[in-house]
C-alpha cells in the first residue's frame, strides 16, 4: 500500500511538473518559483511589508525608509494597487495609548509615501494598536516585533 501510495505522489508530482513554468493563480512564475514582480506576493516577500518602530516612537529610521522606498517604487509602477497601512504597538501602555501610537505610525509611514510619489487616495490607515500581536510574550524580543506598521496591499486603486 505504502509503495503504491509513494508511486502515486511521484506520478503527480511528475505530472505537475511537466505542465507549464508559471502555476495559475499563484503569481508564481518560471521553475525556481519565484513571484511575478506585479503580483502582491512579491511585494510581500521580496519589496517588504512592514517597518518596524523604537519604542514610544513614530519616526521613521534608515531601515524603514530604505523599505518604504522600495514599497513606493512598486506602488507607482503597479498603480492598480490600493494599500491599508495598520499600525501595531507592543503590549506596554493603555489600549487607548497604543492605539494612537498606533495611529501616528500608520500616518507616518502614509506621509512619506505620499512625499515619494504614491497618491494619497490609494491609502488608507487604521491602527489596531497592541490588539494584533504578532508575537506573544512579555519581553523586547516580542514587543520590538510587534512595534511596526504593516502595508496590506489590495486590488483596485481608491479613487
Amino acid at each position: 500500500m505504502r509503495a503504491r501510495l509513494a508511486l502515486i505522489l511521484v506520478a503527480g508530482g511528475l505530472a505537475l511538473a511537466a505542465c507549464s513554468n508559471a502555476i495559475p493563480n499563484s503569481g508564481l512564475s518560471g521553475a525556481n518559483g519565484s513571484y511575478k514582480s506585479d503580483t502582491v506576493d512579491y511585494f510581500n516577500t521580496t519589496v517588504g511589508d512592514r517597518v518596524h518602530f523604537a519604542v514610544d516612537q513614530s519616526t521613521l529610521d534608515a531601515q524603514a525608509i530604505s523599505v518604504l522606498d522600495a514599497q513606493a517604487a512598486w506602488l507607482i509602477k503597479n498603480t492598480v494597487y490600493s494599500i491599508t497601512v495598520e499600525g501595531h504597538a507592543d503590549e506596554r501602555g493603555t489600549r487607548a495609548y497604543n492605539l494612537a501610537l498606533g495611529a501616528r505610525r500608520a500616518s507616518a509611514v502614509k506621509a512619506y509615501l505620499v512625499s515619494k510619489g504614491v497618491s494619497a487616495n490609494r491609502i488608507t490607515t487604521v491602527s489596531y494598536g497592541k490588539e494584533r500581536p504578532i508575537a506573544l510574550c512579555s519581553a523586547e524580543k516580542c514587543w520590538s516585533q510587534n512595534r511596526r506598521a504593516v502595508t496590506v496591499v489590495r486590488a483596485g486603486a481608491s479613487s
